[in-house]
């Protein structure tokens, strides 16, 4: 009597890649051993702070703490939004943002392109330290450098300008107050920004700039043709994470160059956030003005990641 003999068993999908999953595991464990840290950083303390957001939506004081405290619904992103001054810190955080990306996203592509044309490479070098250096100084002291530049008692730039019959106190003109942050932030961060871009330069195909020479392609088309091509990719990808963050400005720098004259410009959601929290202790009112900004936050990069993957096929994901 022979043995009956039997079909081999089909192996799923969800098996194969169980079976995948665990060969990689066993082959590459160092990497993943190298992961554990990073992202136990960020679990601990991005992720799981993440729930003391419930503050916004509770009536929270110190004796009953964070859980214990009475709920109040969407109380206090009424109390926001009935205030006066909501629409005028929601426009100016808009306003300073969108100056600042404006302004800021193209210059470093462009001293990466202009570098990338440099062949003495001394001066190449000299250029690239010279522009990057600023990146390294901390906000406090070049708002320390503005304003004694720009002090009405001993700034040269004051002196300059009351020369020509301008305002010599800028720091204290509300309708300068943009001017300054953007313009001393973009050359405190267009040499590192540039970093990126040259990056993505150097893996262009040499090739392509040699087909260019012989079809006798100026300095002008190969950057068109050959080179914003090539880096359009990373180009997409960091215009998608500062539209991401337009709403997300550094507090330190624009509570540092406040002042009770420029306040009805430089006021932004930050700052507010920090005076409602800290100084006057109404937590909650802060927690939902926070997590109002975040929410806009997230929604434009889902909305700009979208619309760049439609356009240009790029995004983050």
């Amino acid at each position: 009597m022979s043995a009956a003999v039997q079909a081999p068993v089909a192996v799923t999908d969800r098996e194969r890649r169980r079976r995948t999953r665990k060969r990689n595991l066993r082959r590459h464990w160092q990497l993943y051993l190298l992961l554990v840290l990073p992202v136990a950083y960020f679990v601990v303390f991005q992720y799981i702070p993440m729930a003391n957001n419930v503050i916004a939506f509770k009536d929270y004081n110190v004796v009953d703490g964070i859980w214990g405290s009475p709920w109040a619904g969407f109380d206090h992103f009424e109390r926001f939004f009935a205030n006066p001054v909501a629409l005028d810190l929601i426009r100016n955080t808009l306003m300073l943002s969108l100056y600042g990306f404006l302004a800021g996203f193209p210059i470093p592509i462009i001293l990466a392109l202009a570098l990338n044309e440099v062949r003495a490479r001394f001066f190449k070098r000299t250029v690239q330290m010279v522009t990057y250096a600023p990146h390294f100084i901390s906000t406090v002291i070049v708002v320390s450098m503005l304003i004694l530049i720009f002090s009405p008692r001993i700034g040269f730039m004051s002196d300059a300008l009351g020369f020509f019959g301008m305002d010599s106190n800028l720091l204290a003109d509300p309708d300068a107050f943009r001017s300054v942050y953007v313009w001393s932030d973009i050359w405190q961060t267009a040499g590192y920004s540039a970093i990126i871009y040259m990056a993505a330069l150097a893996g262009i195909d040499p090739s392509l700039y040699e087909a260019a020479r012989l079809d006798g392609a100026s300095r002008l088309r190969k950057i068109w043709h050959v080179d914003l091509p090539g880096i359009a990719p990373t180009v997409v990808v960091v215009m998608v994470l500062s539209v991401g963050s337009v709403m997300a400005i550094g507090f330190e720098k624009a509570f540092l160059l406040q002042n009770p004259l420029n306040l009805s410009t430089s006021e932004i959601i930050a700052t507010y956030t920090y005076k409602m929290g800290l100084l006057n202790a109404d937590f909650s009112l802060a927690t939902a003005v926070g997590l109002f900004n975040s929410v806009i936050n997230l929604v434009l990069l889902l909305l700009v990641n979208t619309v760049s993957k439609r356009v240009t096929g790029n995004g983050l994901w």
